[in-house]
This record gives structure tokens, C-alpha cells and sequence, in this order.
């Protein structure tokens, strides 16, 4: 599966080196102290609970970047919808870099599969709409790259990665900047003078918010913060396409589609990362 942007070689192989430093440390003495070094064995993903299965091609990058020895067969990809009782994949090799890798191996699958099972949920809710999902910042720290690929495996778009590749002005920088047409001007200023070509949000939370953000003719995207379905339908017909209309705020499954019937482009939901439950994977000698 082709893999997003923000999966650079850079990030993923720190990522992964710091995984393992973690929880290594000087050693796995428990399979160091009981298992011989020359022994070799297999083991198999079993998935535990139907999902749609992610990390993969992050379980693969991580056993061979701890030993390159090992053979991984593959026998379902990231994105698949898998049950109960399937077997993801065969891992071959020395038993020992079996066994230390397990636990990471298990705890980025487990986390990535609950977090694309929701994703894929909200997708289809919206299937028939213009409407599409989109992740936040607010994810765990040092995972997010994990977490926001589990998101795009789900088949959700990805926001912005950081605070680097997008300008987001959101309520606090509006009323410390003294409101959203300064914070806009100051904006607009910043990337000019920094040579920068970034897209700009705004975050508004009333209809005359929303005017006021339109009348910059900066914005690329205007957010619609805790607002009503009524206030979103009117923001909606008063943008009229000519900007992205993105709505945001405790948006639960039961609440998407009807906002999603209001007309706006997006729907960001944190939700999606954040309250997605861990699905059961186990790694299992045979």
C-alpha cells in the first residue's frame, strides 16, 4: 500500500529506533536468559476481533530493522477488512528477534487497526455526501505519524501533520491578535516577508464571525466551531464555494451525517484517534 507523505525514511526509522530503545533498554533478558541464540521458529498475527487491519507495512519495517534476517509473509494487507480467527501474517527467523519485537509489533497494530476501524466507520457514514473526514492534532505524542497513517488507511483525509505545513488560526490566536482581520493581515504579512506557501485556516464561531473571515479574501478554508446545524447551513450558503467549509467540535458518529447534509467539505474529528479502541491481535509461536 503506498504510503502518505509524512512517512518519510527519517521519521519512520526514528520512530522505530526509539520504540526499541525504550523498551529494550540493555537487553531482553527474558528471551536472552530462555531462549538459545541459533534457535529458529515462526509465528503468526492472528486478528482477534473484524476490523480493518493497519501496521503491516509498519510491522515489516520494524522486524526488519531490528533483524533483516527474517522472512515475513504477508496473507492480508493494511485497509482489508479482516475477522475474527485471520491470520495477517507469517513471521520467520530467529526466535529470539521474534520474541523481542512482539510487544511493539502488537501495540502499533492494535492501536493503528482501532484507529482505522472508526475512520473506515465514519467514511461510510458519509459515503453518498461531498463530505470528507479529517484527523487533528490531537494525538499522542511521538505516534502521531502512526496514528494519522492508521487515518488515511481508514480511508479519512489527513489535516495538517504539524504546526509547520499549515497556518490554523484558531480562537485564541484570533482574540490575541485582536480579532480575526488582523490576525489574517498579520498572517498574510508573515508568509510573504518568510516566502511561504501555506494554505490558511480560520476558526470561526458565529455567522458574523464567519462574514468577517470571508471579507479577508485570505482564507482558504473557514471552520465552523460548536455550531449549530442551522448557523452551518446559513455559513455554508453565505460562503457559496468559494472557499472550503471545514465543521469542528465534538462531533460524535451519531451527529455526522446531518452535518454532513448542511453542506460543508469537511467534518475534522479527533475522535477518530482518540477515542478509537484497541483491537485484539495476538502474535502466536507455531
Amino acid at each position: 500500500m503506498n504510503r502518505p507523505p509524512y512517512v518519510t525514511n527519517e521519521r519512520l526509522y526514528h520512530f522505530i529506533a526509539e520504540a526499541i530503545k525504550e523498551d529494550i533498554g540493555d537487553g531482553d533478558h527474558s528471551t536472552l536468559a530462555s531462549v538459545p541464540a541459533d534457535m529458529s521458529r515462526r509465528a503468526r498475527l492472528i486478528v482477534k476481533h473484524d476490523c480493518i487491519l493497519a501496521g503491516v507495512d509498519l510491522a515489516k519495517e520494524i522486524f526488519h530493522y531490528y533483524d533483516k534476517s527474517l522472512d515475513i509473509e504477508v496473507l492480508k494487507h493494511d485497509g482489508e477488512q479482516v475477522k475474527a480467527g485471520d491470520i495477517a501474517f507469517v513471521v520467520s527467523g530467529s526466535a529470539r528477534s521474534i520474541l523481542t519485537m512482539e510487544r511493539l509489533i502488537l501495540n502499533c497494530m492494535q492501536r493503528m487497526s482501532g484507529i482505522a476501524t472508526y475512520t473506515r466507520r465514519m467514511v461510510e457514514l458519509l459515503a453518498d455526501t461531498k463530505t470528507r473526514i479529517l484527523d487533528t492534532r490531537k494525538t499522542a505524542p511521538m505516534f502521531r505519524m502512526c496514528e494519522k497513517w492508521a487515518v488515511h488507511i481508514g480511508g479519512g483525509k489527513n489535516h495538517r501533520f504539524g504546526l509547520f505545513d499549515m497556518v490554523m488560526l484558531k480562537d485564541n490566536h484570533n482574540d490575541y491578535a485582536g480579532g480575526i482581520t488582523k490576525a489574517v493581515e498579520a498572517t498574510v504579512k508573515y508568509l510573504k516577508e518568510k516566502g511561504l506557501n501555506l494554505q490558511i485556516e480560520v476558526e470561526t464561531r458565529n455567522l458574523d464571525e464567519v462574514k468577517e473571515a470571508l471579507a479577508t479574501k485570505a482564507a482558504d478554508i473557514i471552520m465552523l466551531d460548536n455550531m449549530s446545524l442551522y448557523e452551518m447551513a446559513t455559513a455554508v450558503k453565505l460562503i457559496n464555494g468559494t472557499v472550503k467549509v471545514e465543521a469542528s467540535g465534538g462531533i460524535t458518529e451519531d451527529m455526522a451525517r446531518e452535518i454532513a447534509e448542511t453542506g460543508v467539505d469537511f467534518i475534522s474529528s479527533g475522535a477518530i484517534i482518540y477515542s478509537a479502541p484497541n483491537i485484539d491481535l495476538s502474535l502466536k509461536a507455531f
